[in-house]
């Protein structure tokens, strides 16, 4: 495969009338293809596609299970990079059925993806538990000092967003990085999927405000704790409380659930 794309080019500027070498993070044009039917054209950082091709295929509805993914083919171009995945023909005739009611185009600011309808956004969500489950503090102060070494692109450019996944004593499994934030969110649910790892069994840490669809995506694989380093939304919080998610912030040491 012909490499076009870094997760990160560098740059010449001025900083205080003197030259310095800047990193910068990379968006790449990914254009998702399913059967030949191209679903939808995300800006991604191109590190880690085949992580993100699972987790928007899980978190879009769009696949059951990894298993449903048959092979995946990744073509990086000048102009971007086009991903064919071959899906089970019951997957596939499900999402031909979406396709005429949906835009195409996602970018890295927006999680939705171009549903085909507002009511969609209020559908009462399946509940994650029985109750609202709960993190002692320790737990999250843990991984959240462990983060920053976790995030080697962020090292470098300063502005990528973080998806963190952490185990109940707050050691960190995986981590993945990206433009943007729903998009780091799909690449470590992918990541996740792929090696089993089960989503009730510890925190996703997110390196953003809890929007609507950071807590969509986490309630559609299986989430039951979602600690944001920014505020969450209202939208988000009531998604959250409706479907037995806890949704909480960290800052200045103090852990706040909504």
């Amino acid at each position: 495969m012909a490499k076009h794309w870094e997760t990160d080019i560098r740059i010449e500027a001025r900083q205080d009338e003197a030259g310095v070498e800047w990193h910068v993070p990379e968006e790449a044009p990914v254009a998702l293809i399913y059967n030949g039917l191209t679903f939808a054209v995300m800006l991604a950082t191109p590190a880690d596609i085949w992580d993100f091709v699972y987790g928007f295929s899980l978190t879009e509805g769009i696949i059951d299970a990894c298993g449903d993914v048959r092979s995946i083919d990744v073509n990086e171009r000048q102009q971007g990079i086009d991903v064919s995945i071959n899906i089970s023909e019951r997957c596939f005739e499900r999402l031909k059925l979406r396709q005429g009611r949906r835009s195409l185009e996602g970018r890295t600011s927006c999680g939705l993806c171009g549903i085909d309808s507002a009511e969609r956004l209020f559908e009462t969500p399946k509940s994650v538990a029985a109750a609202p489950a709960t993190i002692p503090y320790g737990a999250v102060s843990v991984a959240i000092h462990q983060l920053a070494d976790a995030q080697p692109l962020k090292a470098l450019n300063r502005s990528v967003h973080g998806a963190a996944w952490a185990d109940m004593t707050g050691s960190l499994k995986l981590v993945r990085e990206d433009v943007g934030r729903h998009n780091a969110a799909d690449k470590l649910i992918g990541a996740m999927a792929r090696v089993g790892m089960e989503p009730s069994d510890g925190f996703m840490l997110i390196t953003s405000r809890a929007s609507f669809e950071i807590v969509e995506k986490a309630l559609r694989f299986g989430m039951q704790r979602v600690i944001a380093l920014s505020a969450p939304t209202g939208f988000a919080i009531r998604r959250a409380k409706a479907a037995n998610l806890m949704l909480a912030n960290w800052s200045d040491d103090r852990l706040t659930v909504f």
